[in-house]
This record gives structure tokens, C-alpha cells and sequence, in this order.
């Protein structure tokens, strides 16, 4: 009971082919062109019957949404109508079509729908977009077969590729035809050709299942165009199934077989809904079903066994690496990671590895009971070949544990050095820091005593420290370990090293400075002492050179010479003492000397030759300028009628203006002297030169204000000043207040800013009284000078009084 797979599955080139046959002898016989155009004709025949047929099929699920195509050909082409077909036959979601109605819409809307049905592992063998597109009959017949077998007989999963499905499904259809139509008069059902073209055997499986809407037994086998529209015309009305076939379709010499098995599967889905399916159904079911599950868990084994090996084959891969993290934390991290592997994702494998061998057992089992020959799976896909694979991976599995333990010891031992390191560097660079405190400090004390004790101290601190280099040199080793061991913080751990080292070295540095300054005390010390004992003697000596004792006698005068010649001799020993010490007191200086360098020579003999111009400047003429000035500036102020009390007394000193003119002019060469000199050194660019040329400013000031003063005096020679011996009249004159600079007027500024006094009040004093603010004005006078002779000293701002004539 079974049938060649091409029967089923859909092949275009098989009316070709046949086709071509009769055309080999180049059609010269009129019998094979006979043969040829009846055979063509047939096939034409055929062709139009399926595609009837098939559109009579379409149109029947497509009605649930409310489409309807009117040409097979022709409207499956854009795949809109393909794509709802398949949605309404599956249930499930397609892509929306692609609006629009150029071919290259097309084709991607039919892609969509291969595509689908690839998804479904449905084979589509010699069959594209494009044939679809194009109008092809023959493959849009066969893309509508491949369509009923997929989703019209229950029984073949959207895994099944393999021609023995389609026969296995096939066979299972016939032989629940057979069961239904068993018993019947004048019906045997060999195939889904011949043995349906009277219409008794569709008669038959209605009334198999409704009794009450055929009555077989008034039928007859002569008369197959009516039987053949009974069953369809009761089928079509009392149980709802689209009539695909024509009576005239079916009484042929060979009646399609995809046809009627379209349309008999219609019958099939329809009663084996039904709750009234006897058993001889249900076993057939079974049947099919067994050899369904089958395939299924033949396809199951080897797409679980394509994925265990390719699974176990990549993580062998990944457990071989062995590109470690430099750092605890980083292994500590890949060793969770493969600790997580071996609890989370190695146990579903291993199960999965179980369950292979199960199903391989159990399928070969329901295989033997069945008569079926037991599955046996091809060469890399064996249950041997899972075990092997199995074992590579337990071994890599074992070696990636090892490495990863090794790497996590080597990583702790690391951490384990570099907290060590740390630890003792900072306890060193600590010990190192403070003993470079204590080394910098020179408290070595004043005396010899201090000082040598200061030298046993130090040399106790020296054997500390010398003694502390093994330690340094530990720290050394420490970071000499780590940096072989390729420690992941190693720059960090060198720059630390590198700072220790370098305080290890600057303190001894430190300490060989010290020692040497140590040295150079304890021997200044020891000549200061040898000093002392040599001035000690000394003065002992000038103490018995100083007696006034010579003898009284000659004897006696004999005894001093003597004790005279053995002090000499003891001042000739000093003197000796005296040049050693000199000369080690020469040495100790010129050693200072080395460490510390004075000013270049030249820089200061041009200091002080500058110094010595500036002190030439300042107490040569210009001071004897000031003390003429200074003698003349009374005199001068005789010409005022309201004058200071110290004018009034210079009034009382004979001197005539004429001599005064002469005495004035004598001094002018002196000052073009002067003003020249400054000038120089102006023009020199003299560091003090803007100071020199101010100086020299108020000086030319000076002396042009002296000469209005002397010019005033002898305009004003006439009036004359009469006193009374009860008194005088006293009037206050107030000097100028601060500069806007912020300084006190100098005694040149004063000089330029004396105005005639006005009165302010008459008061009467006795003669002493004026002479005691004469003698206080002089002093404070005087001061201001010498004061002004240093620099321009500010006066101190006050109110004088001064005379009017009564």
C-alpha cells in the first residue's frame, strides 16, 4: 500500500518530459503525432482541472476573510492574496504586503510568502519569486499543492522534509479511505485515481459517517455522473465543503490525483472532527502519528546532537584560553566565571547529553515495534561520538580549574608581597624622614665638652643607620620580586622603591655633612681651648713681668735674671703655641672659606667708589653751601618789617649788605662746582641719579631765592626797626602743613614759601622772655640742618612769633 513519492510531490517537468519522449524520432510517424497531441492535450486537460480545483480550494478558506480570486494565475501574482491565504491556513502573522504594483513589489510580497513557508520547513524545489510573478501555471500549481499538503493533512509537521513524509501522510489518507469504505458493494479504493471516477466511493464516505443523507443502496455503478454529483452536491449543501470537483472531472479515463486528494481531504478534516470517529480512525491516526513522531524525533536528535557537539566544541575552545587577569581581582572574577559555568551552564548540557541517549533508545524502540527499520544516527553523531566530545571537554574543564587555581595563588602571593612592600616602606620612608630631622640639626653646643659629646652621639647615630641599610636594601629585594613577577600596580610600587632610595641617599648625605661640620667644630673648639690656656699663661706671665720687685741685693737681682731668663723661655714656648694655633686657626678659615663665597671684588671696590662720590657729594661743597646758607639766611631776613624772633636778633649783628653781597658771590664757584658734578653724574646714568637731580633742583632753588632775598634786603634797607624797653608787639606766623604727598615741608620748600607775616595780635613781652624763644628756635634750627644736611628731612610744622615795630 504504498505509492512513488512523484505521485505526490509536485514536479513540472514531468509532462515535459514525456512530452519530449515522443518527439525523438523527429515526429516523421502520424501515430506519434497522434500520440503527441493526445498526450498534450491530456496534460492540458489535467492542468485545467487542478487549477479549477485548486482555485475552488483557495477560495474556500479564503471566504473567512472576505477574498476572493477569479484567476489563479493571474491574482496570485502581486502575493497579497498568498500572504492572506497563508495567514488564514497557519494562523498565524505574516509581514504586511508591500504597497504598490511594480514587479519588484511583487516579488518581495511573494518572497514574504516562500520565506514563510521555509520558516515552516516546507521544501520548495525548483520554485522562485520570479516563476510566481511571471504567471507560471505549472509552479503555481505546484506552489498551491505544496500548500495542501503542508496545512491540509494533519499529520505532517512544519519540520518534515524528507520525501517519506509526504508518503507516509498519503498512505495514512488512503488507507482511512479503505477503512471507511470497507464493506461497501462495488467499492475498492486502490489509489485517488481510478478508483473515485464512478462517485461510489464519495457516496460511501459520507454515508460511513451520515447514514441519513445518502442512500447508498439505491445507487448504481452504471450511473456515475449522478452518484458523482450526489456526493458533492450533499457534501456541499448538508456539510458545508466548497465542491472543488466536477462530475465531469472525475468520469475521465484518469482523473487527477492531486484533485482528489484535494478534495478528499476535505472529507478527512471534516469527519475526523467529528465525536462519532469510530476507532478503526483513531487507530489510523495512531499509526500516522507514530510514524510522524518519529520523523520528528529522528529530526530531534540530530538538531539537539548538532548543538550539544557545536556547544561543546566552543566552550573546549574557551576553556583552552589561558590569557589570565594581572590582577587578584580580575582571577577571582574568571574564577567565578568558571565556577558560574560549571553550576549554571555545564548541568542543563549534561542532562541534555542524558536525554540524547533516551531518545536515541526510545526511537529506535517505537521504530522496532513498529516493523520500521530502527534509526541508526550518521558518522559524528553517534552516541560514541557525544561521549568522546564529552570527555575532551572534561579534561579542558579540568586543566582551565588548575591553571585558574595556580594563577589565583600567584596573585594572592603578589597582593600578599605588595602589602608587605608597602608596609615596610612606610616604615622606612617614616624612619628615614625622621632621621633626617634629627641629622639636620646641628646642636653640637659651645664648648669643648659639648662638642665632643655631640661627636659620640653622632657616632652612635651613625652605626644606627649604617646599620639600617639592610633593611632599605630589604625593601629593594621586595619590589625586585614583584617587578619580575610582573605585578599589575608595578609603577606604582618602583616609584615608591625610587623615593626610598632617595631619601636613603639624601640622608647620608645628611650625615656625611654633619660629620664633616662635626669635625670642623670639634676642631674650633680644641683651638679656642688651646686659646684659652694660652691667654691663661699669658696673663700668668704679664703678671710676674708687671712685679716691681728687682732685688734688693745681688744676689737677689741675680735670682730674678734668672727666673727672668726662665720666663723668657716659657714666652718663646707660647709663641710657638701661638703659631700653631694661628696657623691651624688660618686653616680652619680658609676651609670656611671654600664653603662660602662673598660678593665678586670688582663689585665691591664700584660700590664703593660710588659711595665714596656720594659721601664726596654730600659733605663736601654742598655742606659747606648749607653752612654758609645757613650763616647767611639772618642776615638776609633782616629786610622784613615782621620777622622771626630769630631774624630780630641777627638784626643786632652788624652786617652790611655790600659784604654780604661779597661774601654771597665768593661762594657761587662752589656751587657751579657742585651743580656740575651732579650733572656728570646724572648723565652717567648714576644709580641715584633721579634723587641727585632733585637734590640739585632744591639747591638752584635755594640759592636763586637767596639772591631775591638779598635784592629785597637792599630795596628794603631804609626801614628801620625801633623797640621799646616795655615790649613789643607779637604776631604768629604758621609754617606750611603736609605736602599732598602725604610728607612734611623740607626746610628748601620752607624757605620758597615764606611770606610776609600778617598780624594776627599785639602782645608785650619782657627782652628775657624773647631771648630764652631765641635760644629754643636756635636749637631747633640747628637740629633741622643737620638733619637736612642727611637728606631732606622734613621740618617740624609749628608757630613762631615775631616782632612788630609799636
Amino acid at each position: 500500500m504504498t505509492t512513488d513519492i512523484s505521485m505526490v510531490r509536485w514536479d513540472p517537468s514531468v509532462t515535459q518530459e514525456i512530452v519530449d519522449d515522443f518527439e525523438y524520432d523527429g515526429g516523421n510517424s502520424s501515430s506519434r503525432l497522434f500520440e503527441r497531441s493526445r498526450i498534450k492535450a491530456l496534460a492540458d486537460e489535467r492542468e485545467s482541472v487542478q487549477k479549477k480545483t485548486f482555485q475552488k480550494w483557495v477560495n474556500s478558506h479564503l471566504v473567512r476573510v472576505n477574498c476572493r480570486i477569479s484567476d489563479l494565475y493571474t491574482d496570485l501574482r502581486d502575493g497579497k492574496m498568498l500572504i492572506q491565504l497563508l495567514e488564514v491556513l497557519s494562523g498565524e502573522r505574516l509581514p504586511r504586503p508591500t504597497k504598490g504594483k511594480m514587479r519588484i513589489h511583487c516579488l518581495e510580497n511573494v518572497d514574504k510568502a516562500l520565506q514563510f513557508l521555509k520558516d515552516q520547513r516546507v521544501h520548495l524545489e525548483n520554485m522562485g519569486s520570479h516563476d510566481i510573478v511571471d504567471g507560471s501555471a505549472r509552479l503555481s500549481l505546484g506552489l498551491i499543492w505544496t500548500i495542501i499538503l503542508r496545512f491540509q493533512i494533519q499529520d505532517i509537521t512544519i519540520e518534515q522534509t524528507e520525501n517519506k513524509e509526504t508518503k507516509s501522510a498519503k498512505d495514512a489518507l488512503l488507507l482511512w479511505c479503505q477503512m471507511k469504505t470497507a464493506g461497501y458493494h462495488n467499492v475498492n479504493v486502490r489509489n485517488f485515481t481510478s478508483s473515485w471516477r464512478d462517485g461510489l466511493a464519495f457516496n460511501a464516505i459520507i454515508h460511513k459517517h451520515r447514514p441519513d443523507l445518502v442512500q447508498f443502496e439505491k445507487l448504481s455503478k452504471s450511473n456515475a455522473i449522478y452518484n458523482l454529483n450526489n456526493a458533492f452536491n450533499v457534501a456541499e449543501d448538508k456539510l458545508g465543503l466548497t465542491k472543488l470537483l466536477d462530475a465531469e472531472d472525475v468520469y475521465v479515463d484518469q482523473p487527477d490525483e492531486k484533485s482528489i486528494i484535494t478534495y478528499v481531504v476535505t472529507y478527512y478534516h471534516y469527519f475526523s472532527k467529528m465525536k462519532q470517529e469510530t476507532v478503526q480512525g483513531k487507530r489510523i491516526g495512531k499509526v500516522v502519528g507514530i510514524a510522524m513522531d518519529n520523523d520528528r524525533m529522528v529530526t530531534e536528535y540530530e538538531r539537539l546532537t548538532s548543538d550539544l557537539l557545536k556547544w561543546i566544541e566552543a566552550t573546549i575552545t574557551q576553556l583552552g584560553d589561558r590569557r589570565f587577569a594581572n590582577s587578584l581581582v580580575g582571577v577571582q572574577q574568571q574564577l567565578a566565571q568558571f565556577n558560574n559555568y560549571r553550576t549554571v551552564e555545564k548541568p542543563p548540557k549534561f542532562v541534555e547529553k542524558g536525554n540524547l541517549e533516551v531518545l536515541l533508545f526510545t526511537l529506535q524502540s517505537k521504530m522496532r515495534a513498529n516493523n520500521q527499520k530502527p534509526y541508526t544516527p550518521r558518522e559524528g553523531k553517534m552516541i560514541s561520538d557525544i561521549n568522546k566530545a564529552w570527555e575532551r571537554l572534561e579534561k579542558a574543564e579540568h586543566e582551565k580549574e588548575l591553571a585558574l587555581r595556580e594563577e589565583l595563588i600567584r596573585q594572592e602571593k603578589l597582593e600578599q608581597l605588595a602589602a608587605r612592600f608597602n608596609r615596610k616602606a612606610s616604615m622606612r620612608e617614616t624612619w628615614l624622614s625622621e632621621n633626617q630631622r634629627l641629622v639636620s640639626q646641628d646642636n653640637f653646643g659651645f664648648d669643648l665638652a659639648a662638642v665632643e659629646a655631640a661627636a659620640k652621639k653622632h657616632e652612635a647615630i651613625e652605626t644606627d643607620i649604617f646599620a639600617y641599610e639592610e633593611r632599605v636594601q630589604a625593601v629593594v629585594t621586595v619590589s625586585q620580586e614583584l617587578e619580575a613577577e610582573n605585578y599589575h600596580d608595578i609603577e606604582r610600587i618602583v616609584a615608591r622603591k625610587e623615593n626610598v632610595l632617595r631619601l636613603w641617599n639624601y640622608l647620608l648625605e645628611l650625615l656625611r655633612d654633619r660629620r664633616n661640620r662635626l669635625e670642623q667644630s670639634l676642631h674650633l673648639q680644641q683651638n679656642f681651648q688651646e686659646m684659652v690656656y694660652i691667654l691663661d699663661s699669658t696673663e700668668e706671665l704679664k703678671l710676674r713681668l708687671l712685679s716691681d720687685d728687682y732685688g734688693k741685693h745681688l744676689m737677689g737681682v741675680e735670682d730674678l735674671l734668672q727666673k727672668h731668663s726662665l720666663v723668657e723661655a716659657d714666652i718663646n714656648v707660647l709663641g710657638e703655641r701661638v703659631k700653631v694655633v694661628v696657623q691651624q686657626t688660618q686653616k680652619f678659615s680658609e676651609d670656611q672659606g671654600a664653603a662660602y663665597r662673598p660678593c665678586d671684588a670688582t663689585i665691591i671696590e664700584e660700590r664703593i667708589q660710588q659711595l665714596q662720590v656720594i659721601l664726596k657729594i654730600s659733605n663736601g661743597p654742598t655742606s659747606k653751601f648749607w653752612w654758609s646758607w645757613t650763616r647767611i639766611e639772618p642776615s638776609v631776613a633782616k629786610c622784613q618789617f615782621s620777622c622771626t624772633i630769630l631774624n630780630f636778633l641777627f638784626l643786632h649783628r652788624p652786617i652790611e649788605i655790600s659784604a654780604l653781597e661779597n661774601e654771597i658771590q665768593l661762594h657761587e664757584p662752589q656751587l657751579a662746582s657742585v651743580v656740575a658734578v651732579g650733572e656728570d653724574l646724572v648723565k652717567q646714568g648714576h644709580f641715584g641719579a633721579e634723587r641727585i637731580q632733585s637734590r640739585l633742583n632744591d639747591t638752584l632753588e635755594m640759592w636763586r631765592h637767596l639772591q631775591e632775598l638779598v635784592a629785597y634786603r637792599r630795596k628794603s634797607s631804609s626801614p628801620m626797626l625801633t623797640t621799646s624797653t616795655s615790649g613789643c608787639s607779637i604776631r604768629y606766623v604758621s609754617f606750611p602743613p603736609k605736602t599732598s604727598e602725604g610728607t612734611k615741608p623740607t626746610f628748601s620748600r620752607f624757605l620758597r614759601n615764606t611770606r610776609r607775616p600778617r598780624t594776627s595780635s599785639r602782645t608785650t613781652r619782657p627782652l628775657s622772655t624773647l631771648f630764652t624763644h631765641k635760644r629754643r628756635r636756635s636749637a631747633t634750627m640747628s637740629k633741622n640742618r643737620q638733619m637736612l644736611t642727611r637728606g631732606s628731612t622734613p621740618l617740624t610744622t609749628g608757630a613762631y612769633s615775631c616782632l612788630k615795630p609799636t
